[in-house]
């Protein structure tokens, strides 16, 4: 049977680049697809770390004009991913975030980078790289968004489309202005292409044209179909509510396999839990908490915003530290959320640590390492850091919300709270913490969850239904 060929499109792949959750997605789902006979070729900006990985690199296509200068698309293969890859310079040549500057403001240019990344998709698409022409382009996020337009407005044969919204709150809103700039017709500029509000929307445009479009959790899919989570796209998506589907993501469960991971300081499995012990004492060591291993330890991996609902957990610290539980946090974002927790664990010595940034070797030792592993999310499209936490036997503590509701199951692979309150969440605490001091209630939680499949065999399942449905053809 010949393989399905996909063209994904996303501007960020583990392990070459990582902000968050959508670079682990685009690094694992072709690999589990590939089982499915589905061939996946991923296109990603050459940002300087992408272009220092990829090796033997081999031009497959010259544009002369990239929005202000020449570009090249490069073919190469890194960490068994197949890579095209946009060699365009005055665009992605850049140092740090991908998205945001050195004060931590969106590169000016914005519109241009991911619409020149969502160009290049649709001349892909269309057969532009002599012997290669995808059945499918799947879009993820915003950033890709805009090649569901590009096509759309070419007269001329092709591809399926797929996007998958991975977080509706980022939709990449740029002035209408820019239309004629970015190679868009005039009469795109309507509440039927790619307006919004009156800018030019990149995921409206995505959601208005794309043939098929999954989130990352069915209870999101639902989520964003009312006013209260949709973000002002509720309308839309309820509109082509016939082609949205709630696919939840799932992990690398080799990557994140606590038997084989070289990155924790013990490793265990479900049979030598006792090996998990080590871990945790380095994590306290590592946190500055006292080496104490029957207290209750908790942690926090987390993009520090909003969203996250750490405001509600710092509010919510009194209760935590009157149980005697410790608290780790890893991770940046709002400065004032930084300062909150910085100023909690100098008021808490020994009981609250906090390390400021990203350090993915660390992550894994938090997961390792920790007792219970909290998400107060206030919503959360799909989540992998409770993913993460039942495979290494860490209980989730999560708001019932989108994929968090999805994937822990109270009181048997975890412990819910909803809403997202102070006293929901301090309830949540002192349930976590009695479950904590009878240890055959808690660890009956750890074998739960760590026997769960979070792996990503049954989302590729799913995800292989779905191109299979697009590429049948209708009686």
């Amino acid at each position: 049977m010949t393989a399905i060929q996909v063209l994904a499109v996303a501007s960020e792949i583990y392990p070459l680049v990582k902000t968050g959750g959508l670079a682990d997605v685009v690094g694992a789902l072709p690999l589990a697809l590939r089982d499915n006979n589905v061939a996946t070729t991923t296109l990603v900006p050459g940002y300087p770390a992408v272009m220092a990985a990829i090796r033997a690199a081999e031009p497959q296509l010259t544009i002369e004009d990239l929005f202000g200068c020449g570009a090249r698309v490069l073919r190469s293969q890194v960490a068994d991913l197949d890579l095209l890859v946009l060699d365009a310079p005055h665009l992605f040549d850049r140092p740090g975030n991908p998205y945001t500057g050195p004060n931590g403001s969106d590169w000016p240019d914005n519109a241009f980078r991911f619409g020149a990344l969502a160009w290049v998709a649709m001349q892909v698409g269309l057969g532009a790289i002599a012997g290669y022409r995808p059945d499918i382009i799947h879009a993820h996020d915003w950033q890709a968004a805009l090649a569901m337009a590009y096509l759309a407005y070419q007269d001329r044969r092709r591809p399926a489309t797929v996007l998958t919204v991975h977080n509706l709150a980022y939709q990449g809103q740029f002035p209408a202005d820019l239309l004629q700039r970015l190679r868009l017709p005039p009469h795109a500029f309507s509440i039927d292409g790619v307006e919004s509000y009156g800018n030019i929307g990149f995921l409206k445009a995505g959601l208005q044209f794309a043939d098929r479009i999954t989130t990352v959790s069915p209870t999101y899919a639902r989520e964003i179909q009312i006013s209260e989570n949709g973000c002002g796209l509720d309308g839309l998506l309820r509109a082509r509510s016939a082609v949205l589907t709630g696919i939840r993501n799932g992990i690398d469960v080799d990557v994140w396999n606590p038997e084989t991971d070289a990155r924790i300081a013990s490793r265990f499995g479900l049979a030598t839990l006792s090996a998990r012990a080590p871990n945790k004492a380095a994590l306290q060591r590592r946190f500055g908490l006292r080496d104490e291993p029957d207290r209750l330890l908790c942690a926090v991996i987390s993009r520090m915003a909003w969203q996250k609902g750490l405001d509600v957990l710092a509010d919510a610290v009194p209760a935590l530290v009157a149980r005697g539980a410790q608290l780790a946090l890893l991770g940046s974002g709002d400065p004032e959320l930084e300062r909150r927790f910085t100023a909690l664990a100098h008021d808490h010595a020994g009981q609250i640590g906090c390390v400021l940034g990203h350090d993915e070797d660390l992550a894994h030792l938090v997961q390792a390492g920790a007792d219970a592993i909290l998400v107060p999310s206030r919503f959360e499209p799909c989540g992998l850091t409770q993913l993460c936490a039942m495979r290494y036997g860490a209980v989730p503590v999560v708001a019932k919300v989108g994929g968090l509701a999805d994937t822990v199951v109270d009181l048997a692979t975890g412990i819910q709270f909803y809403p997202v309150t102070r006293d929901a969440l301090e309830a949540a605490l002192h349930r976590t913490a009695d479950l904590w001091s009878g240890r055959a209630a808690w660890q009956a939680l750890q074998a739960n969850a760590m026997q769960t499949d979070v792996s990503w065999a049954e989302p590729a399942d799913a995800f292989l239904r779905l191109y299979r449905g697009l590429l049948t053809p209708k009686n």
